[in-house]
């Protein structure tokens, strides 16, 4: 019904009652009012729809208000951000009691480019539903602390209810009725663990997110019966390379392993790449225990030195991980590259059973490829990998040559000890090997995405739309405050736009700061059965197909791979289920994404500031990677970054929202974003993920000569 409900708003020029819909729909009888009414409510969540104070109904497009979703700020303001591309800054007095996470409507009051202002008119939908917090009893009632100081309540636990939580119990609770501002009532739903206990600081962000590390008994009774090794009936129908040299490269403690790799060298001189990938499809099937809840988790979570799985370990760590010299399933993808251009010829992909002859390290292949020092075990390898780097750097250029964007965003390695104490943080090393396997990957999600696409069957895609052209003009604006002059035109923003600007910026002492702020610019990359194209890899046709182990869309394009190409299974009844699962499908994994995207970031602000617990009173350098009106963030070497409040500097500082500098009377330069500093830790609070410091002296200023 709900497509009629639309199709009749799109031909009507007023809004129109629930009354008037069931009438022009000639609707009959109770049971129809209340489809229509549970339909009208969920198109309104939707936001597909708007109801008026006079309980009329309009398409939400034709309606002078915008939706998006409220993010708060701790101190009561926030931004809703509209379909991710744009962000209405709302002010305390106009949340009209939202809270964050909300979806709501907003009325903009304000449309100044770079300044717009809103107010919040509407709670459509309140997403904080459940929320992890710290249990204690107070005068004989359980209080419940939300972890997320975004939220300014506590939620009320009557004792009898409480599940026998004791205080300092990290519990998730869901959200009932509001009894004031500050109090509303809860139940417990699950009691995480002791506040004190190892670990539980990282389940609890993990919970927040609705990631569990726990799988049901059903699912682990239907793992119990997988076989330990690959069954000579599964081998029926696939090619067999199990002699073929084909070796994994992965991080030193990887256990999940997804991808494997080959090389051969045409007649006609261009290369032959394989990939090939665990079928975890064979393994895992649509209507078990175990398929519903992979799709339910999404994907793997990666926290604190350990994995939440999306698959139990027997299966991620064993039938389905290409672990060496042992039989195992997969899809390989075979592809012909032009030995000059980098280009594909064809390519080929079927069904597989491989044995993988080494499990290789970045940290080993890097030795080789950048080194030229050749590991113990790895002498045989040699000259493959040598051909494989050769093939890898003519990928990279042809993606470059087409507007490939590589942001090169430094990342933080932490390292934990076995009672998940952060012990160090430093920069990840990102090498020839890491490339190599990027570069290859790239490829082949590439060549699966045109094969199905060509075939114009229903499929799921990885896309990237182009950016706000008005969020690019602001960046470039920023840029310019700070003297620096990006070339070129900025309408109609293509990959290459963002390229140069990239290029244009490389050499400047605050490239790295300044791609993270281009990089906020950007839009989300997505799961999505509309092939749009991927922006920032400048691709026409992209999935992702080389992790069915750890993410629900990559098992899902082996499933559609097996249905088209293997079954010959392209009817109308096949295609339009296919269709119909793909409309679920792309949205959950795309938000799955972002929840584990979110999780991560946050245990590792968490474990950043636990780590710097230990270092307070110490003194570092640092480049100030933002300017805000309440003080500015300094980022060390380590990629651990800290706040220096406007009122610890010695002197009366005010903040020039024109120039984005922090400057007093006797300071008319300030302090500026990509100045160098000297500062020291004075504070750090894991729980808060907060780190405090303050400036010590001024090593490097951006604007002197």
């Amino acid at each position: 019904m709900k497509e009629q409900i639309i199709e009749l708003l799109e031909k009507s020029e007023t809004a129109l009652s629930s009354q008037q819909i069931y009438d022009l729909l000639e609707l009959n009888g109770v049971d129809d009012l209340k489809a229509l009414l549970k339909d009208l409510d969920s198109l309104e969540k939707e936001l597909l729809i708007y109801r008026t104070k006079k309980d009329h109904y309009m398409l939400f497009q034709n309606c002078s208000l915008k939706a998006g979703k409220f993010f708060a700020n701790k101190s009561g303001y926030g931004f809703v951000d509209i379909n991710e591309s744009e962000d209405i800054y709302i002010a305390r007095g106009n949340t009209n009691k939202a809270i964050h996470g909300d979806s709501v409507i907003i009325e903009v009051t304000d449309d100044t480019p770079g300044k717009k202002e809103g107010r919040i008119v509407k709670i459509v939908d309140r997403s904080a539903k459940e929320l992890v917090g710290e249990f204690n009893i107070v005068k004989n009632i359980g209080i419940v602390t939300p972890d997320d100081d975004h939220f300014k309540f506590k939620i009320e636990i009557p004792l009898k209810e409480s599940k026998s939580a004791v205080d300092g119990h990290k519990v998730l609770v869901k959200i009932l009725n509001r009894k004031s501002d500050e109090i509303y009532s809860g139940e417990i739903i699950k009691i995480i663990g002791h506040k004190n206990d190892p670990g539980i600081d990282i389940l609890s962000i993990a919970c927040k997110y609705g990631i569990d590390d726990v799988f049901s008994d059903e699912i682990l009774d239907e793992v119990e019966k997988l076989p330990y090794e690959v069954k000579a009936s599964d081998k029926k129908g696939r090619k067999d390379l199990t002699d073929k040299e084909i070796f994994t490269i992965d991080g030193d403690d990887t256990k999940d392993i997804d991808d494997a790799i080959s090389l051969d060298i045409l007649k006609n001189g261009n290369y032959l790449l394989g990939v090939h990938i665990a079928d975890v499809s064979n393994y895992v099937t649509e209507s078990s225990f175990i398929g519903k809840e992979a799709m339910e988790r999404g994907t793997s979570v990666y926290i604190g030195g350990r994995v939440v799985p999306m698959l139990p370990q027997k299966l991620s760590n064993g039938i389905c991980s290409l672990n060496p010299n042992v039989e195992r399933l997969a899809f390989t993808c075979e592809i012909e590259i032009d030995k000059n251009t980098g280009k594909k010829v064809n390519s080929d992909i079927y069904l597989s059973v491989i044995k993988s002859k080494k499990q290789m390290t970045y940290n080993n292949v890097n030795k080789i490829l950048e080194e030229n020092i050749v590991p113990e075990g790895y002498e045989e390898f040699k000259d493959t990998l040598i051909k494989m780097n050769e093939l890898a750097h003519l990928l990279r250029k042809y993606k470059i040559e087409r507007g490939y964007i590589d942001f090169d965003i430094e990342e933080a390695k932490i390292e934990v000890n076995d009672r998940g104490e952060a012990i160090d943080v430093k920069k990840r090393h990102r090498g020839e090997g890491e490339n190599l396997i990027e570069d290859f990957m790239i490829a082949a999600n590439e060549a699966v995405a045109e094969t199905i696409y060509y075939m114009d069957l229903p499929f799921i895609y990885r896309v990237h739309g182009t950016p706000s052209e008005e969020k690019i003009r602001n960046f470039a604006k920023f840029v310019s405050v700070l003297g620096y002059k990006i070339d070129g035109k900025l309408k109609n923003v293509t990959p290459k736009t963002i390229q140069n600007i990239l290029d244009t910026l490389k050499k400047k002492k605050e490239h790295q700061i300044l791609s993270k702020l281009l990089l906020r610019s950007m839009q989300k990359a997505i799961y999505d059965k509309n092939n749009i194209g991927h922006f920032g890899i400048a691709s026409s046709c992209y999935t992702h197909f080389t992790s069915p182990i750890r993410r629900f869309p990559d098992l899902t394009v082996h499933r559609l791979l097996k249905t088209y190409l293997i079954d010959q299974k392209i009817d109308v009844e096949t295609t339009e289920e296919w269709d119909h699962k793909l409309d679920f499908i792309g949205p959950h994994s795309s938000k799955k994404e972002r929840d584990a995207f979110e999780c991560e970031c946050e245990v590792d602000d968490m474990k950043k500031a636990e780590y710097m617990e230990k270092h307070i009173g110490e003194e570092y350098t640092g480049f100030i990677s933002e300017v805000m009106s309440f003080g500015m963030f300094v980022e060390l070497d380590n990629l651990v970054e800290g706040l220096v409040r406007i009122d610890t500097l010695n002197d009366r500082y005010l903040f020039d929202e024109e120039t984005f500098t922090i400057r007093s009377k006797h300071d008319k330069r300030g302090y500026r974003l990509g100045d160098q500093v000297k500062i020291k830790v004075v504070a750090s609070n894991k729980l808060t993920h907060r780190v405090d410091f303050e400036i010590v002296e001024k090593l490097y200023d951006r604007n002197s000569k």
